[in-house]
Parts: C-alpha cells; sequence; structure tokens
C-alpha cells in the first residue's frame, strides 16, 4: 500500500511538472508572438506610409487583440517619443509667424483655460464626480491633456487610480478627435489658420493635435503646434491655483523644458540659412516620430483601461469637451 502511494504521488509530481513546463512554454510562445506582432506594426508606422490615425487603430488593435509586450515602459516611452518629435517640428516654423500666431490667440487662449477649469468642477460637482479626478480631467481639458496631469498629482496627491481614470478619458477623447476634427472641418469649411488654432484650443494633448493638424495640411500644422506649445506654458500658474484650492504648498511645479529646445529649433531655422538643406528632412522623422507616438497610445488602451474609466469621469470629459470645442469654434468664426 505504502509503496502504491509512493508510485502515485510521484507520478503526480512528474505530471505537474511536465504540466507546469508545457505551461512555461506556452507562455513564452504568445510572448514571442506578441513581442513578433508589435514589432512588425512599429516596423510599418516607422516606415513614412502610415498616417497618425491609422498607427492610432494599429495600436487599439495590438491593445485588444495581441497586447503590449512592453506595457509596462508605455508611458515613458511616450514622453520621451512626443517630446522629441515636437521639438523636430520646430525646425520647420519660422519664429516671426509663430509670435504672431501666439498674439492673436492670446487671450483666446486664457479665457478657453479658465473657463474650462470653472465649467469643468462646476460638471464634476454636478455628476458626484470624485473631486480630485474631476480636477485632472478639467485641467487635462484646459490646458495639455496627460502633461497637465502628470504635472497636478503630486500637487494633489491623487492616487493611482484617480490619475489613471483621468489619464483615461482624456486618451480616449484624444483617440476620437484625430478623426473626428479634420472631418469637422472639412464639412465647416475650415481655413488652414482656422483649424490650426481650433485644434490647438479644443484637443487635449499635443500629439493628437499635431496629429490632426498634419492631417488638414502644413499651415494648419504649424500654427496648431505653437499656439498648443504656449499653451502649456500655462501649466505653471494652473498649478499654483491648483496648490491653493488643494491646500497644498510643498509640492514642486513640472516645468515643460522640451518646449524650449522647440523655440531654439525655431530660431536656429529662421536665423540659422545652413540649416534649410536639412530642415526638411528633419522636421520628417519628427511627423514618423509623432505617428509611432499615436501608435503607442493606441497600444495602451485596452479594454481593461476603457472599463476601468467609469461612466460618470467620461460624461464629465465629454461634456466639457464639448463645452470648449463648441466655445472656441464660435469664438474663431466670431473674431474672422
Amino acid at each position: 500500500m505504502d509503496c502504491s502511494n509512493f508510485l502515485k504521488n510521484n507520478l503526480l509530481k512528474k505530471q505537474t511538472k511536465i504540466f507546469s513546463e508545457k505551461g512555461i512554454i506556452n507562455l513564452e510562445k504568445h510572448t514571442r508572438t506578441q513581442q513578433f506582432i508589435f514589432l512588425c506594426l512599429l516596423l510599418i508606422c516607422l516606415s513614412g506610409y502610415i498616417t497618425p490615425p491609422i498607427a492610432l487603430l494599429l495600436g487599439l488593435l495590438v491593445a485588444n487583440l495581441s497586447g503590449h509586450p512592453w506595457l509596462h515602459l508605455n508611458h515613458k516611452i511616450i514622453r520621451v517619443l512626443l517630446q522629441i518629435s515636437v521639438v523636430g517640428l520646430g525646425f520647420g516654423m519660422n519664429v516671426t509667424n509663430a509670435l504672431l500666431s501666439s498674439k492673436e490667440s492670446f487671450l483666446l487662449t486664457v479665457a478657453s483655460i479658465f473657463s474650462t477649469v470653472f465649467i469643468g468642477r462646476m460638471i464634476g460637482k454636478w455628476l458626484q464626480t470624485d473631486s480630485k479626478t474631476s480636477h485632472l480631467i478639467s485641467c487635462g481639458t484646459a490646458i495639455c491633456g496627460g502633461s497637465a496631469i502628470a504635472a497636478l498629482t503630486p500637487v494633489i496627491k491623487s492616487d493611482e487610480k484617480q490619475t489613471s481614470v483621468a489619464l483615461g478619458v482624456i486618451f480616449i477623447l484624444n483617440s476620437i478627435a484625430l478623426f473626428l476634427f479634420p472631418a469637422i472641418g472639412h464639412w465647416l469649411e475650415l481655413s488652414q489658420q482656422d483649424f490650426g488654432l481650433w485644434c490647438a484650443l479644443a484637443i487635449h494633448d499635443t500629439s493628437s493635435v499635431v496629429g490632426a493638424a498634419n492631417k488638414y495640411g502644413a499651415e494648419a500644422l504649424a500654427i496648431a503646434t505653437t499656439v498648443k506649445l504656449a499653451r502649456a506654458l500655462w501649466i505653471i500658474p494652473v498649478v499654483l491655483l491648483t496648490s491653493f484650492l488643494f491646500k497644498n504648498k510643498a509640492s514642486k511645479i513640472k516645468i515643460p523644458y522640451f518646449i524650449g529646445f522647440f523655440i531654439l529649433a525655431m530660431i536656429l531655422n529662421t536665423y540659422v540659412t545652413e540649416l534649410a538643406a536639412i530642415s526638411p528632412y528633419i522636421v520628417t522623422v519628427a511627423k514618423i516620430g509623432l505617428t509611432v507616438t499615436l501608435f503607442f497610445i493606441g497600444s495602451g488602451l485596452s479594454s481593461s483601461v476603457l472599463l476601468a474609466v467609469g461612466i460618470k469621469p467620461l460624461i464629465q470629459g465629454v461634456l466639457l469637451w464639448g463645452f470648449i470645442a463648441s466655445l472656441s469654434l464660435v469664438a474663431i468664426f466670431y473674431l474672422k
């Protein structure tokens, strides 16, 4: 009897070991398949033949079908790649035109930022959304999406869930904007200048602003990028205001330093004539970098991320987005 039990236990251990080894082998095969699919699609986006909206769609397919094999690195890659790409776009812009665009949109920018934050907080109270989540969504909509949320997170001391929900809302609406805004722009027959300004005022993240404007035209791209980056500097006063509202004076302000490199790139492109031969190539590489950035953004929007957002924060984000998009469009028509 003891001998029989010993043999059974020994056989059970061997079977368990075999099943464990098979599980590891299957997991390794699955991971290798994920990596292969991801790298193939990444190479397609790097080819230069894929538009930003298509890159975003490819990323969404990866996130919801095969999965992102390096998801833990996604946020850092997006941040670095976006900043490098934006600086590269500066080599295709002129300082004089940029200053003119910023000057013309200054009052509209100030009015839209503070009205969006105020209305966002009111909508959040009406929907009874968590106050910190509501504030992050409001400021992310008002200024520059994920960058504003990242700067405000340590100031209001939001937890991981509150931050993730706010980022989820912003990224979902950014993805929609990339397809919706160019279609509306063509339908309303907006000029390159008007569309570029509208993008900068009404789309959350810099990546989607540049992606939508790039699809519309070169002039729209130049205006949208300049106005959006000038708008991003308003992170500083909004962080100070947030510190007062949430009674937290100890937090440091995260300044988007890459904007300084963008300005330097514009200055070099305007006044260093020797760069004229290579500037178009730098801009081309920067546009490809932006396309790849949107692929990475899409690859982080899995169904679990979308479900984690919740209905109230999403409603707040949609209502607030509708408010700023409509208000800025009416203002642009009125100021013409």
